[in-house]
């Protein structure tokens, strides 16, 4: 007996400690969570950790626009040389744009007016090029641009040139009508739920100033006429939106939001410009210009508004090339206003830009 009492005191020491130890930990356990309820004595939960969110790859949107056939139109518009209302060079001008759109499958037609030439007070033969798309539709688009030139580069720093020299219009004239001519390309194999008519206006600037600012003639013979024939004669159909074009072409191209066109038609400028943040052309500034007087630009889209009441709106850079109307450096209505200050690519996306919001439309108005 006392040699089996002997031989387990080993074992009896060793689980004397074991408990000691227990009570221990026990008590530096308590002394952590003496106080706290049981809802507060959460239960250490070993986590699986969470597998990483696979990366997916993003591609950006590739523009199918055509930047080099785009600028090769505004080229060869500009090689005709002025193209002032009534001139020769509009004469080619025009038989050249009519040919293109033709040959796209588009309807073609003529609107002719007469105006007064504003020093001579002749009559002038003026024409507004119509171009139709899906003709049957009764809701419809209007996408527009003027093609005529100033007859004289007024505006520019050398006084002999203002008064002899040669205006070509490549941005102020040619780039409106290139993105409407690029646009046709693709209009011919898309299906839109609207029809889309083109109308490039003539006459917009048929008038002479001279050094002192005096002026002699009016703007807007081409688009006013276009806006009185839809009021008194109202057709089958009804325009939805105008869209107009003016100055598109610019090498550093930053289109920012049309003070008159937020007036007119908020949501249509917001729809163009959201069609452009989602395309990724960042050229399409949603804002407009700081100062509160500054932005306003009267142009086709005011008679658009005000006499036909088609909710217009004008896409337009008028610091060209960031500079604005008027200042020194400014290429607006002087000899620069050339191809070479003009860019395909500003063309191509705003081509892009009007396709994708033209896909967009629904059948029926909101």
């Amino acid at each position: 007996m006392n040699a089996t009492l002997t031989s387990n005191r080993p074992t009896t020491l060793l689980l004397a400690c074991a408990c000691l130890m227990v009570t221990a930990l026990a008590g530096c356990n308590d002394s952590k969570t003496a106080g706290k309820t049981p809802a507060e004595m959460k239960p250490v939960v070993k986590r699986t950790p969470t597998p990483a969110t696979p990366t997916v790859a993003t591609t950006k949107a590739t523009n199918p626009m055509d930047a080099e056939r785009a600028m090769s139109y505004l080229t060869q518009m500009c090689a005709f040389g002025p193209r002032y209302s009534g001139s020769a060079g509009m004469l080619r001008q025009r038989a050249m744009i009519a040919k293109l759109f033709e040959s796209l499958g588009a309807t073609v037609r003529e609107q002719e007016f007469k105006m007064p030439h504003p020093i001579t007070r002749q009559q002038i033969d003026c024409v507004n090029l119509i171009v139709e798309w899906q003709p049957e539709a009764k809701e419809r688009v209007l996408l527009c641009a003027h093609y005529d030139t100033r007859p004289l580069p007024d505006r520019d720093p050398n006084p002999r040139r203002r008064r002899e020299g040669v205006f070509v219009g490549a941005n102020d004239g040619a780039s409106g009508v290139a993105v409407l001519m690029e646009l046709g390309n693709h209009l011919a194999d898309t299906k839109l739920e609207v029809g889309v008519d083109m109308v490039m206006f003539d006459a917009e600037e048929m008038l002479f100033e001279d050094d002192y600012g005096r002026r002699r003639g009016e703007y807007f013979w081409g688009s006013s006429y276009f806006a009185n024939q839809y009021k008194q004669k109202p057709p089958a159909y009804k325009y939805r939106w105008g869209v107009l074009l003016d100055m598109v072409g610019d090498a550093e191209l930053e289109l920012l939001q049309e003070k008159y066109s937020l007036q007119y038609c908020r949501p249509l400028v917001m729809e163009i410009w959201q069609t452009a943040a989602r395309l990724g052309v960042d050229e399409f500034v949603p804002r407009t210009k700081r100062r509160r007087t500054d932005g306003f630009i009267r142009d086709d889209h005011i008679p658009l508004n005000q006499i036909a009441k088609i909710p217009s709106c004008d896409i337009i850079d008028a610091d060209y090339p960031d500079v604005p109307f008027g200042a020194p450096g400014a290429y607006w209505h002087t000899e620069q206003d050339i191809p070479q200050n003009c860019s395909g690519e500003s063309l191509a996306k705003v081509s892009w830009v009007l396709l994708e919001w033209l896909k967009s439309q629904p059948a029926e108005s909101k």
